[in-house]
């Protein structure tokens, strides 16, 4: 009995490891699939609904394959205003010349100290407060300075996806292409493009989707600036970091930048580094100017948007955030981490964009960032004021004496200062970027703006007592 009891005792426990073993490799098996699986997801973490090419410009097609992607892109047509930024829809009356039936508030008529610095540029005609990237395009077709000046294809560079049309226009080198677009009238280079604003192809490699830079502008920009810090040939595709390329990306576009030449070759003034005064230092050394200033001539600088630049002076900058982490924050979608294409301020999404990192309420972080928007809009407001003295003197030095020494150095000072408070201005975080650099530009414009009204004290009418002694 008891040899029968044990034999039933070792069948039993047998037949449970065999049970316990054929679990195990079934289990095995299953997580040996999912790993496979997993991986499989990793070369091709997307379904391919259609084939995408470096031809493929229209993001709708791109959406065909990223849906979630697309979806965010689409939502960059909404308008919101924060504090300090962003663009309140204004209705407008359709025209023959303008199809816009909404279009954002002026900033000329918010602040018309602004045509005064612009007096005598296309600036001074037609200025809005910026639009989500929807946008871009058609409000540069639209703008009023298309009617007051004969703006080249090398405007059309930032405002819509142009890489397709650049390979076509080269015979496969961007380069070429790249040259051929900027030297074409604006309407040529419109027609060469197409209808679609920045797109999908214009920052994604569209078989790995790996980051890419496609602006040759950009490239040889930063090519510069690396040369600057010893680093030479600098290859930005091969050499950047994936970090890097997160704020690269953006930086093609938001950026200062001029039109070198008669061929109009768009040009990033970086040789001499990225800082506002370091700028301003390769312009007086090339003496370009954008326009003759029609109240003083003086010979003048229209900054541009230089988000990379000040951003590349601040505290996320050196601890590696990068502008996407705050203007594209990634997102949960089910069980899918995506990107946030919608490209917004960080303050309309305070819970992703600054808490991830900032443990602070969101009331807290929104107050941090409008106190200091808050200073930095005050100090411009004086660098503005000063300007405007210094262009007033400026005008009424000029009437009485249209040369001289005393009057070409009071007229370096109107450009040196108008740059340095328009590249604060023209700035669109409003000195959120880096608060102490905003300051030390703004601090440098109103010394130049008092150096200039110093300069015209020679040309000042003397006293009367003088005038008496004589």
């Amino acid at each position: 009995m008891q040899h029968s009891s044990r034999r039933g005792v070792t069948r039993m426990t047998l037949l449970l490891i065999g049970v316990a073993s054929a679990l195990g490799a079934l289990a095995l098996g299953a997580l040996l699939r999912d790993i496979t699986r997993k991986q499989d997801d990793a070369r091709d973490p997307y379904y391919r609904v259609v084939a995408l090419t470096d031809t493929t410009t229209d993001a709708a097609e791109w959406g065909k394959n990223f849906p979630l992607h697309y979806d965010r892109y689409l939502r960059t047509a909404d308008m919101s205003r924060t504090r300090f930024g962003g663009s309140e829809a204004m209705p407008r009356q359709v025209t023959a010349l303008d199809s816009r039936a909404v279009v954002a508030q002026s900033r000329l008529a918010e602040d018309p100290r602004l045509v005064t610095m612009w007096d005598g540029y296309a600036f001074a005609k037609d200025f809005r407060e910026d639009r989500g990237h929807a946008y871009m395009l058609t409000d540069q077709v639209n703008t009023e300075r298309q009617l007051v000046a004969q703006q080249p294809g090398t405007c059309i560079n930032c405002h819509a996806s142009t890489y397709a049309a650049m390979i076509r226009l080269g015979n496969g080198d961007v380069k070429a292409g790249f040259a051929a677009l900027n030297a074409r009238p604006y309407r040529e280079a419109l027609a060469e493009v197409g209808t679609h604003p920045v797109s999908c192809v214009d920052c994604h490699d569209p078989g790995s989707m790996a980051l890419r830079i496609t602006r040759p502008a950009f490239m040889e920009g930063i090519a510069a600036y690396k040369a600057s810090q010893g680093v030479r040939d600098y290859d930005v595709n091969t050499q950047a970091t994936r970090g890097e390329m997160r704020t690269f990306v953006c930086a093609q576009c938001h950026v200062e930048y001029y039109f070198q030449g008669p061929e109009k070759r768009l040009t990033y003034p970086w040789a001499n580094g990225i800082t506002g005064d370091a700028i301003l230092a390769y312009y007086q050394q090339n003496r370009h100017q954008d326009w003759q200033h029609a109240r003083t001539g003086a010979s003048v600088l229209k900054a541009q948007h230089p988000e990379f630049e000040m951003y590349s002076q601040g505290i996320h900058a050196r601890s590696g955030v990068t502008c996407a982490d705050c203007h594209m924050p990634f997102e949960r979608v089910g069980a899918q981490k995506i990107s946030d294409h919608h490209v917004q301020s960080p303050v309309l999404m305070i819970d992703r964009a600054c808490q991830t990192c900032h443990r602070l309420s969101e009331g807290e972080l929104r107050q941090r960032v409008e106190t200091i928007q808050g200073k930095t809009y005050a100090m411009r407001n004086i660098a503005m004021d000063a300007l405007m003295a210094l262009i007033a003197d400026l005008e009424k030095a000029r009437a009485g004496s249209p040369a001289g020494a005393a009057l070409a150095a009071a007229q370096d000072y109107q450009r040196q200062a108008q740059f340095l408070v328009d590249f604060v201005e023209a700035e669109n975080s409003l000195g959120f970027h880096a608060p102490q650099e905003a300051a030390r530009l703004l601090q440098q414009s109103v010394d130049y703006s008092r150096k200039g009204q110093l300069a015209l004290r020679p040309l000042a009418t003397p006293p009367a007592r003088a005038q008496e002694r004589r």
